[in-house]
């Protein structure tokens, strides 16, 4: 699989299991299902930024850094948008990227280049 399709998936899957964590906070369980949403969108488009970067760059250590960085900034713009919460949503997005970053770069295959 392409790292930037991993990305996507792996984005995607843990996206949800991020926005199900709002479970744990009971001022907002009534809007689990937005939530949920948003934190899946929020996991691709980190996926996709995540899946790209690994492409170009071939480094463990690097592209955990980076998805570390993407999923936390991601994570501070929605806590930010809602004017609270900010460790139980920068924490779980934190994690998003780190793992996204990890499985990109060890798991994710590069295309081999064409022969002319």
């Amino acid at each position: 699989m392409s790292k930037p399709l991993i990305g996507v998936v792996l984005g995607a899957v843990l996206g949800v299991i991020d926005g199900l964590t709002a479970w744990f906070t009971p001022a907002v369980r009534d809007q689990l299902g937005g939530i949920v949403i948003g934190s899946t969108l929020k996991g691709i488009i980190a996926g996709v930024a995540i899946g790209f970067f690994a492409k170009k760059f071939h480094s463990l250590p690097i592209g955990i850094l980076f998805g570390v960085l993407v999923g936390a900034f991601l994570a501070y713009l929605v806590a930010f948008m809602q004017g609270g919460y900010y460790f139980e949503i920068i924490l779980p997005g934190t994690l998003v990227g780190l793992i996204v970053g990890f499985a990109t770069q060890k798991y994710g295959r590069t295309p081999a280049a064409a022969n002319s």
